[in-house]
């Protein structure tokens, strides 16, 4: 049993490995948000996992290692909050306003909007945490009893059109502040929105990784208030 975890493992690495450098390279040579390797790699990967006839549950049982490492990214964005210190107490108030305004208004469209569309509750409980980071978003869509796999879609689809048209939008509206940059993409386009930011100046990473963190930690904490929006 152990040597064919470690084989899994094995074939998992590598396989995933081996289509992110194509998918990274992609990137690179054409620079085009939606290929993103996030979702570029993604779509490769189920591509040959089905022209290779290789069973899911084989490929998926050896992604622990993916877990582990995801796990220790999201921990290491701590870093930039904490060098940033000052500058994030500075604002604190602006900040915790904003993501507190943005994250009900967001909530209350998609509601409004889904129950104009007279969605089942079902898809509405798996569309409702679509701005947040993905682990959270699974934890609120299986309490409100949604749909795991449309709340993975909705999440990543979310994230992807965020990160292709926010930059856009922010310059369309001439919007300069780091501060207001790197929050309205750390709230909406979750970790890739965290990596944009960075591009703009450590002080717009940081704001973003509070962005994406009190988002989620505010669409937690208000579950029970959108358990009964849902039902």
């Amino acid at each position: 049993m152990l040597m064919s975890y470690v084989g899994h493992t094995m074939f998992s690495v590598f396989i995933t490995w081996i289509v992110y450098l194509l998918s990274l390279k992609l990137f690179k040579k054409y620079n085009k948000p939606w290929l993103n390797p996030l979702y570029s790699s993604t779509t490769l990967l189920v591509l040959l996992l089905f022209f290779l006839h290789v069973d899911f549950e084989m490929y998926s049982s050896g992604t622990s290692l993916f877990s582990l490492l995801q796990g220790t990214a999201v921990v290491s964005m701590a870093v930039p909050l904490y060098t940033q210190w000052p500058f994030l107490k500075k604002h604190f108030q602006k900040i915790f306003v904003s993501i507190t305004f943005g994250s009900f208004l967001g909530i209350a469209f998609v509601w409004l909007s889904a129950k104009a569309l007279e969605l089942k509750t079902e898809i509405i409980a798996s569309l409702i945490p679509k701005s947040v980071t993905l682990p959270v978003a699974l934890s609120v869509t299986e309490t409100l009893g949604g749909i795991p796999s449309l709340t993975i879609l909705f999440v990543l689809t979310s994230a992807l059109i965020s990160l292709i048209f926010g930059p856009r939008c922010l310059e369309w509206l001439n919007i300069k502040s780091k501060l207001a940059k790197g929050l309205a993409m750390g709230a909406n386009a979750q970790a890739l929105g965290v990596g944009k930011s960075f591009q703009w100046g450590e002080e717009a990473g940081a704001i973003g990784s509070v962005g994406m963190t009190m988002s989620a930690a505010l669409i937690s904490f208000f579950i029970p208030i959108l358990s009964m929006m849902v039902w």
